[in-house]
């Protein structure tokens, strides 16, 4: 993600910040001009938008804690463009669904700030009920058992004790994951949502994409089933981003789709940053890159992909350094590199409308 500064002292701050670091004004995002707005004291409205002559206040959900989001005050909703997603939300009333919901929002912002990025169609259920898209955050009960996470014709379903670190990780240790966050729960999930709206529709699209990952025909249950009792193939490290990639055509995709975002925002960063690469011990040019591009901008994915694989190493080594599990623990084999040219192909050529 970019580097925000408060737009009173140009402190920088991060992008969940309400409270700027330096000069103690308020702050909130506005996402139009793609800003961290200085509030002025009081409770507003607040002047903001592309000329700052539009009254802007916050998100009704800044009152739970969970949103710096602006929006303008005659609209209607009381929801900025990423809370308007929401269909279902935990109980409030209780402490702990309440932080495990404000987690959840953290991960679920970033998520739409990529996609508005991307300029990929974001629209809500209730102006598009067949092609929008929704969240519902539940909670295990005794009455409706266990929550599934999953995708549903646009409705993306999370249980909400993924917000938990201690069972997310317990969840991870279980299934053998190398990886298991928020993020990449939100990231993988959408990229469901967007093969139905952008490539399933399109009969070209739709026939690369059988050339590249595989028939979306063959029997999603049946391959669910196997997948559970006989485990991945064995050479799936040379044709897969993951073990869950080679389950069916649909989880390749996704689990792609995902590692595109991972990769897109791992390197808007390091852009953010100035980060340079340059082992002055290692000759390979493979290992020398000077992030001085915005991959937001970039059609060539293969320039995307050289910049990223000396990052994710060196950042590696780092959190190795720290005692830390690899930040990022994948091979982007050739397979996977035609897999994400696909990805980007199909984002960069994406409708901008449903």
């Amino acid at each position: 993600m970019k580097i925000y500064h408060c737009t009173h002292c140009n402190y920088p701050v991060y992008f969940e910040n309400v409270v700027c670091g330096n000069c103690s004004s308020y702050l909130g995002y506005d996402a139009p001009t793609d800003r961290m707005v200085a509030l002025a004291p009081g409770d507003g409205p607040w002047m903001c938008g592309p000329d700052n002559s539009v009254p802007y206040i916050y998100c009704d959900n800044h009152q739970h804690a969970a949103c710096n989001w602006l929006i303008p005050q005659s609209d209607e909703t009381g929801l900025c463009d990423a809370c308007d997603l929401n269909r279902t939300v935990p109980d409030l009333s209780d402490p702990e669904k309440l932080e495990e919901w404000q987690q959840l929002e953290l991960a679920k912002h970033r998520l739409v700030y990529a996609l508005n990025r991307l300029g990929l169609p974001v629209q809500d259920k209730m102006s598009a009920p067949d092609r929008g898209l929704a969240f519902d955050f539940l909670a295990d009960t005794q009455e409706s058992g266990q929550v599934m996470t999953g995708h549903d014709e646009g409705l993306i379903t999370l249980n909400v004790k993924e917000a938990d670190p201690v069972k997310r990780e317990a969840t991870r240790i279980q299934l053998h994951e190398k990886y298991r966050t928020l993020i990449g729960h939100f990231r993988h999930e959408v990229g469901h949502y967007y093969w139905d709206v952008i490539v399933e529709p399109d009969a070209n699209r739709l026939a690369e994409f059988r050339r590249i990952f595989g028939d979306d025909r063959a029997d999603y249950g049946e391959a669910l089933k196997k997948h559970y009792q006989n485990g991945p193939p064995a050479d799936w490290q040379q044709h897969y981003i993951s073990e869950y990639a080679t389950m069916h055509p649909w989880e390749d995709w996704a689990e792609t789709w995902a590692h595109y975002l991972h990769l897109m925002d791992m390197l808007e960063t390091a852009h953010a940053f100035g980060m340079r690469v340059d082992p002055p011990t290692t000759p390979d040019l493979m290992m020398n890159v000077t992030a001085d591009f915005d991959p937001y901008q970039e059609p060539d994915m293969e320039r995307i992909l050289k910049a990223c694989v000396p990052l994710t190493f060196a950042i590696n080594s780092l959190n190795r350094g720290m005692g830390r599990p690899d930040l990022y623990p994948f091979v982007i084999n050739a397979s996977v590199r035609e897999k994400l040219r696909y990805v980007h192909e199909v984002v960069r050529n994406a409708p901008s409308s449903l």
